[in-house]
Protein backbone atom coordinates (compact mmCIF):
# COMPACT_ATOMS: atom_id res chain seq x y z
CA UNK A 1 0.00 0.00 0.00
CA UNK A 2 1.57 3.20 -0.68
CA UNK A 3 1.60 6.25 1.24
CA UNK A 4 -0.60 9.19 1.35
CA UNK A 5 -0.27 12.59 0.93
CA UNK A 6 -0.64 13.06 5.22
CA UNK A 7 1.95 10.19 5.49
CA UNK A 8 4.20 11.62 3.74
CA UNK A 9 4.35 15.31 4.61
CA UNK A 10 4.06 13.50 8.92
CA UNK A 11 7.34 11.62 7.79
CA UNK A 12 8.95 14.77 6.46
CA UNK A 13 8.19 16.79 9.49
CA UNK A 14 9.28 14.01 11.77
CA UNK A 15 12.29 12.60 10.05
CA UNK A 16 11.17 9.31 9.31
CA UNK A 17 12.42 8.77 5.98
CA UNK A 18 9.35 9.96 3.50
CA UNK A 19 8.78 7.43 0.28
CA UNK A 20 9.95 11.06 -1.98
CA UNK A 21 9.79 14.61 -1.15
CA UNK A 22 6.24 16.54 -0.14
CA UNK A 23 5.26 18.58 -2.75
CA UNK A 24 3.04 21.96 -2.44
CA UNK A 25 2.29 24.81 -4.77
CA UNK A 26 0.87 27.99 -4.06
CA UNK A 27 -0.69 30.04 -6.85
CA UNK A 28 -1.45 33.49 -7.09
CA UNK A 29 -4.83 35.09 -9.60
CA UNK A 30 -2.23 36.13 -11.64
CA UNK A 31 -1.42 32.59 -12.65
CA UNK A 32 -4.69 31.19 -12.11
CA UNK A 33 -5.82 33.69 -15.20
CA UNK A 34 -3.20 33.61 -17.54
CA UNK A 35 -1.91 30.10 -17.50
CA UNK A 36 -4.84 28.23 -16.20
CA UNK A 37 -3.85 25.44 -19.00
CA UNK A 38 -0.59 24.79 -18.03
CA UNK A 39 -1.53 25.16 -14.26
CA UNK A 40 -4.09 22.18 -15.13
CA UNK A 41 -1.77 19.89 -16.54
CA UNK A 42 1.17 20.82 -13.59
CA UNK A 43 -1.43 20.02 -11.09
CA UNK A 44 -2.46 16.75 -12.89
CA UNK A 45 0.91 15.24 -13.10
CA UNK A 46 2.62 17.08 -9.98
CA UNK A 47 -0.74 16.45 -7.33
CA UNK A 48 -0.15 18.46 -4.06
CA UNK A 49 -0.28 16.73 -0.60
CA UNK A 50 -1.53 19.46 1.10
CA UNK A 51 -5.20 21.28 1.35
CA UNK A 52 -6.59 23.94 3.36
CA UNK A 53 -10.14 23.03 5.73
CA UNK A 54 -12.94 25.06 4.64
CA UNK A 55 -13.54 28.52 6.97
CA UNK A 56 -15.62 27.65 9.79
CA UNK A 57 -17.07 31.13 10.73
CA UNK A 58 -19.58 33.45 8.67
CA UNK A 59 -18.77 36.08 5.97
CA UNK A 60 -17.76 39.46 7.76
CA UNK A 61 -20.36 42.44 7.09
CA UNK A 62 -17.25 44.58 7.24
CA UNK A 63 -15.44 43.11 3.71
CA UNK A 64 -15.87 44.00 0.69
CA UNK A 65 -14.87 44.20 -2.82
CA UNK A 66 -11.91 41.42 -4.24
CA UNK A 67 -8.54 42.17 -3.09
CA UNK A 68 -6.96 41.08 -5.88
CA UNK A 69 -8.46 43.32 -8.70
CA UNK A 70 -7.92 46.98 -9.21
CA UNK A 71 -9.69 49.24 -6.78
CA UNK A 72 -10.15 49.33 -3.30
CA UNK A 73 -11.15 46.37 -1.07
CA UNK A 74 -12.14 46.05 2.34
CA UNK A 75 -10.73 43.25 4.55
CA UNK A 76 -12.92 41.21 7.76
CA UNK A 77 -10.83 43.50 10.25
CA UNK A 78 -12.10 47.06 8.65
CA UNK A 79 -8.35 47.78 7.14
CA UNK A 80 -8.87 49.29 3.27
CA UNK A 81 -6.66 47.76 0.66
CA UNK A 82 -5.95 49.80 -2.36
CA UNK A 83 -4.74 47.88 -5.47
CA UNK A 84 -3.27 48.86 -8.72
CA UNK A 85 -2.34 45.26 -10.22
CA UNK A 86 -4.80 42.33 -11.28
CA UNK A 87 -3.69 39.22 -10.01
CA UNK A 88 -1.95 40.11 -6.97
CA UNK A 89 -2.87 41.80 -3.92
CA UNK A 90 -2.80 45.19 -2.55
CA UNK A 91 -1.59 47.28 -0.13
CA UNK A 92 -3.35 48.92 2.81
CA UNK A 93 -3.68 53.06 2.27
CA UNK A 94 -6.41 53.80 4.80
CA UNK A 95 -5.55 52.28 8.11
CA UNK A 96 -8.08 51.90 10.97
CA UNK A 97 -5.81 52.77 14.01
CA UNK A 98 -4.85 56.70 13.14
CA UNK A 99 -4.04 59.28 14.90
CA UNK A 100 -0.57 60.08 17.12
CA UNK A 101 -1.16 56.80 19.40
CA UNK A 102 -2.80 53.52 18.46
CA UNK A 103 -6.12 52.95 20.47
CA UNK A 104 -6.87 49.11 21.02
CA UNK A 105 -10.81 50.64 22.15
CA UNK A 106 -10.97 51.00 18.09
CA UNK A 107 -10.14 47.64 16.93
CA UNK A 108 -12.92 45.22 15.81
CA UNK A 109 -11.80 41.53 16.01
CA UNK A 110 -13.95 39.85 13.35
CA UNK A 111 -16.10 37.67 15.32
CA UNK A 112 -17.48 36.45 12.46
CA UNK A 113 -14.09 34.58 11.99
CA UNK A 114 -15.31 31.94 14.63
CA UNK A 115 -17.90 29.46 14.49
CA UNK A 116 -21.49 30.42 15.70
CA UNK A 117 -22.44 26.79 16.65
CA UNK A 118 -18.53 25.31 17.09
CA UNK A 119 -20.07 21.42 17.72
CA UNK A 120 -21.49 21.58 14.19
CA UNK A 121 -18.65 23.64 12.57
CA UNK A 122 -16.07 20.99 14.12
CA UNK A 123 -17.98 17.79 12.57
CA UNK A 124 -18.30 19.47 9.43
CA UNK A 125 -14.10 20.02 9.64
CA UNK A 126 -13.74 16.84 11.05
CA UNK A 127 -16.01 14.61 7.86
CA UNK A 128 -13.58 16.76 5.53
CA UNK A 129 -10.40 15.94 7.17
CA UNK A 130 -12.16 12.09 7.09
CA UNK A 131 -12.42 12.45 3.47
CA UNK A 132 -8.91 13.21 2.04
CA UNK A 133 -5.64 12.00 2.06
CA UNK A 134 -4.17 15.12 2.04
CA UNK A 135 -2.29 16.86 4.76
CA UNK A 136 -5.10 19.11 6.05
CA UNK A 137 -4.05 23.00 7.45
CA UNK A 138 -6.32 24.59 9.37
CA UNK A 139 -8.79 27.44 7.75
CA UNK A 140 -7.33 30.05 9.69
CA UNK A 141 -4.17 32.45 9.54
CA UNK A 142 -2.90 34.15 12.46
CA UNK A 143 -0.53 37.14 11.32
CA UNK A 144 -0.04 40.03 14.31
CA UNK A 145 2.59 41.91 13.60
CA UNK A 146 0.93 41.92 9.61
CA UNK A 147 -2.21 42.45 11.32
CA UNK A 148 -1.13 45.47 13.33
CA UNK A 149 0.48 47.14 10.07
CA UNK A 150 -2.82 47.07 8.17
CA UNK A 151 -4.56 48.05 11.12
CA UNK A 152 -2.15 50.50 11.39
CA UNK A 153 -0.38 51.32 8.10
CA UNK A 154 3.17 50.13 7.58
CA UNK A 155 5.39 53.47 8.70
CA UNK A 156 3.48 54.18 11.78
CA UNK A 157 3.54 50.21 12.70
CA UNK A 158 8.02 50.62 12.07
CA UNK A 159 7.71 53.95 13.99
CA UNK A 160 5.72 52.20 16.66
CA UNK A 161 7.64 49.02 17.26
CA UNK A 162 10.96 51.37 17.63
CA UNK A 163 9.88 54.50 19.56
CA UNK A 164 8.00 52.42 20.99
CA UNK A 165 4.24 54.00 20.91
CA UNK A 166 2.18 54.09 24.13
CA UNK A 167 -0.73 51.91 23.32
CA UNK A 168 0.93 49.86 20.75
CA UNK A 169 0.89 46.36 23.09
CA UNK A 170 -2.41 46.50 23.75
CA UNK A 171 -3.32 46.55 20.06
CA UNK A 172 -1.17 43.42 19.66
CA UNK A 173 -2.15 42.16 22.69
CA UNK A 174 -5.91 42.54 21.29
CA UNK A 175 -5.41 40.91 18.00
CA UNK A 176 -2.83 38.09 19.52
CA UNK A 177 -6.00 37.09 22.00
CA UNK A 178 -8.62 36.94 18.61
CA UNK A 179 -5.63 34.90 16.65
CA UNK A 180 -6.05 32.36 20.44
CA UNK A 181 -9.86 32.44 20.09
CA UNK A 182 -9.57 31.07 16.94
CA UNK A 183 -6.78 28.52 17.24
CA UNK A 184 -8.64 27.23 19.89
CA UNK A 185 -11.16 26.34 17.95
CA UNK A 186 -8.90 24.11 14.89
CA UNK A 187 -6.52 22.53 17.30
CA UNK A 188 -9.71 20.59 18.61
CA UNK A 189 -11.05 19.69 15.23
CA UNK A 190 -9.11 16.72 13.01
CA UNK A 191 -6.75 19.24 11.12
CA UNK A 192 -2.89 18.02 11.16
CA UNK A 193 -1.71 21.34 11.39
CA UNK A 194 -1.92 25.27 12.10
CA UNK A 195 -0.14 27.92 9.87
CA UNK A 196 0.64 31.40 10.74
CA UNK A 197 2.84 34.30 9.38
CA UNK A 198 4.54 37.64 9.32
CA UNK A 199 6.77 39.28 6.95
CA UNK A 200 9.84 39.50 8.85
CA UNK A 201 12.52 39.95 6.70
CA UNK A 202 13.99 42.90 3.97
CA UNK A 203 16.37 41.40 1.41
CA UNK A 204 19.52 41.70 3.74
CA UNK A 205 18.00 41.53 7.44
CA UNK A 206 15.50 41.58 10.15
CA UNK A 207 13.12 44.86 10.00
CA UNK A 208 13.71 45.72 13.45
CA UNK A 209 16.68 44.64 15.99
CA UNK A 210 16.53 40.48 16.72
CA UNK A 211 16.42 41.60 20.80
CA UNK A 212 12.87 43.31 20.02
CA UNK A 213 11.36 41.04 17.99
CA UNK A 214 12.46 38.57 20.62
CA UNK A 215 10.43 40.86 23.34
CA UNK A 216 7.69 41.88 21.26
CA UNK A 217 6.93 38.74 18.79
CA UNK A 218 9.01 35.61 19.60
CA UNK A 219 6.26 35.30 22.37
CA UNK A 220 2.87 34.95 20.29
CA UNK A 221 4.88 32.44 17.89
CA UNK A 222 5.73 30.44 21.25
CA UNK A 223 1.78 30.53 22.37
CA UNK A 224 0.93 29.38 18.68
CA UNK A 225 3.15 26.39 18.78
CA UNK A 226 2.58 25.73 22.27
CA UNK A 227 -1.33 25.07 21.72
CA UNK A 228 -0.85 23.10 18.65
CA UNK A 229 1.69 20.68 20.72
CA UNK A 230 -1.15 20.42 23.64
CA UNK A 231 -3.39 19.02 20.76
CA UNK A 232 -1.48 17.12 18.56
CA UNK A 233 -1.05 19.47 15.66
CA UNK A 234 1.96 20.64 13.36
CA UNK A 235 3.03 24.17 13.23
CA UNK A 236 3.98 25.81 9.94
CA UNK A 237 5.15 29.65 9.82
CA UNK A 238 5.42 31.73 6.70
CA UNK A 239 8.09 34.66 6.60
CA UNK A 240 9.35 36.71 3.81
CA UNK A 241 12.85 38.31 3.38
CA UNK A 242 16.19 37.52 5.10
CA UNK A 243 14.98 35.78 8.76
CA UNK A 244 18.40 33.90 9.11
CA UNK A 245 19.19 36.14 12.22
CA UNK A 246 15.60 34.53 14.23
CA UNK A 247 15.78 30.93 12.83
CA UNK A 248 17.16 29.16 15.74
CA UNK A 249 14.44 30.88 17.73
CA UNK A 250 11.87 29.75 15.38
CA UNK A 251 13.21 26.03 16.38
CA UNK A 252 12.99 27.23 20.17
CA UNK A 253 9.30 28.19 20.03
CA UNK A 254 8.44 25.21 18.00
CA UNK A 255 7.81 25.51 15.06
CA UNK A 256 7.76 22.31 12.82
CA UNK A 257 7.90 24.27 9.21
CA UNK A 258 9.18 27.27 8.11
CA UNK A 259 8.33 28.91 5.04
CA UNK A 260 11.32 31.60 3.93
CA UNK A 261 13.02 32.57 1.24
CA UNK A 262 15.53 30.52 1.30
CA UNK A 263 17.68 31.74 -1.64
CA UNK A 264 18.79 35.13 0.12
CA UNK A 265 20.11 33.61 2.89
CA UNK A 266 23.31 31.71 3.57
CA UNK A 267 21.84 28.03 3.66
CA UNK A 268 25.02 26.17 4.15
CA UNK A 269 25.13 28.57 7.34
CA UNK A 270 21.42 27.53 7.92
CA UNK A 271 22.28 23.74 7.46
CA UNK A 272 25.16 23.89 10.15
CA UNK A 273 22.75 25.72 12.93
CA UNK A 274 18.90 24.27 12.55
CA UNK A 275 19.56 21.59 9.68
CA UNK A 276 17.46 18.22 11.11
CA UNK A 277 15.40 20.37 13.92
CA UNK A 278 13.20 21.99 11.35
CA UNK A 279 11.68 21.43 8.15
CA UNK A 280 12.55 23.90 5.47
CA UNK A 281 8.95 24.01 3.65
CA UNK A 282 10.85 25.63 0.38
CA UNK A 283 10.81 27.91 -1.35
CA UNK A 284 12.61 28.46 -4.68
CA UNK A 285 12.93 31.66 -5.65
CA UNK A 286 10.86 33.96 -6.77
CA UNK A 287 12.88 36.61 -8.57
CA UNK A 288 15.50 35.11 -10.41
CA UNK A 289 14.81 30.89 -10.35
CA UNK A 290 11.24 31.03 -11.47
CA UNK A 291 11.09 34.34 -13.87
CA UNK A 292 13.93 32.04 -15.84
CA UNK A 293 13.07 30.97 -19.43
CA UNK A 294 15.61 28.50 -19.23
CA UNK A 295 13.44 25.64 -17.44
CA UNK A 296 16.92 24.19 -16.43
CA UNK A 297 17.89 27.71 -14.04
CA UNK A 298 14.85 25.64 -11.77
CA UNK A 299 16.47 22.18 -12.13
CA UNK A 300 19.85 23.94 -10.98
CA UNK A 301 17.69 25.93 -8.21
CA UNK A 302 16.74 22.64 -6.36
CA UNK A 303 19.99 21.22 -6.49
CA UNK A 304 21.20 24.18 -4.92
CA UNK A 305 18.81 23.84 -1.89
CA UNK A 306 19.34 19.58 -2.19
CA UNK A 307 23.06 20.64 -1.35
CA UNK A 308 22.77 21.89 2.07
CA UNK A 309 19.47 21.29 3.48
CA UNK A 310 18.61 17.73 1.94
CA UNK A 311 18.45 14.96 3.85
CA UNK A 312 16.80 11.69 2.89
CA UNK A 313 15.11 10.84 6.14
CA UNK A 314 13.02 14.35 5.88
CA UNK A 315 13.27 18.03 6.71
CA UNK A 316 12.48 19.75 3.23
CA UNK A 317 9.14 20.03 1.28
CA UNK A 318 9.07 20.68 -2.46
CA UNK A 319 7.44 24.47 -1.65
CA UNK A 320 7.07 27.27 -4.58
CA UNK A 321 4.87 30.29 -5.53
CA UNK A 322 3.41 30.36 -8.94
CA UNK A 323 2.99 34.33 -8.99
CA UNK A 324 3.70 37.18 -11.35
CA UNK A 325 6.30 36.60 -13.53
CA UNK A 326 6.86 32.92 -13.29
CA UNK A 327 7.27 30.75 -16.29
CA UNK A 328 5.71 27.28 -16.12
CA UNK A 329 7.89 25.26 -17.72
CA UNK A 330 10.26 26.30 -15.24
CA UNK A 331 8.06 25.48 -12.21
CA UNK A 332 7.71 22.03 -13.90
CA UNK A 333 10.93 21.85 -13.91
CA UNK A 334 11.17 22.58 -10.60
CA UNK A 335 8.92 20.23 -9.21
CA UNK A 336 10.33 17.69 -11.97
CA UNK A 337 14.23 17.89 -10.67
CA UNK A 338 12.48 17.64 -7.08
CA UNK A 339 11.10 13.76 -8.12
CA UNK A 340 14.88 12.91 -9.14
CA UNK A 341 15.94 13.50 -5.44
CA UNK A 342 16.22 9.90 -4.51
CA UNK A 343 14.67 9.40 -0.79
Amino acid sequence: MSATSRDLVKAALTFQSPARVPRNLWTLPWAEKRYAKELAALRAEFPDDFIFAPAAGQPSPLKNGDPYRVGESVDDWGAVFTNIHDGIHGEVKHPVLTGGSPDAKTIRPPAENLPADPAKARDAVNRFCAGTEKFVMAGCLPRPWERYQFLRGTENSLMDVMMPEEGMEACLKAIHDHYLRELEFWVKTDVDAIFFMDDWGSQSQLLIPPPLWRRLFKPLYADYCSIARAHGKFAFMHSDGYIAEVYEDLVEVGVDAQNSQLFIMDRADLAKRVKGKITFWGEMDRQHILTAENPDVGRRGVRAVVEHLYDPKGGVIAQLEFGPGSQPETVRAVFDEWCKVVT
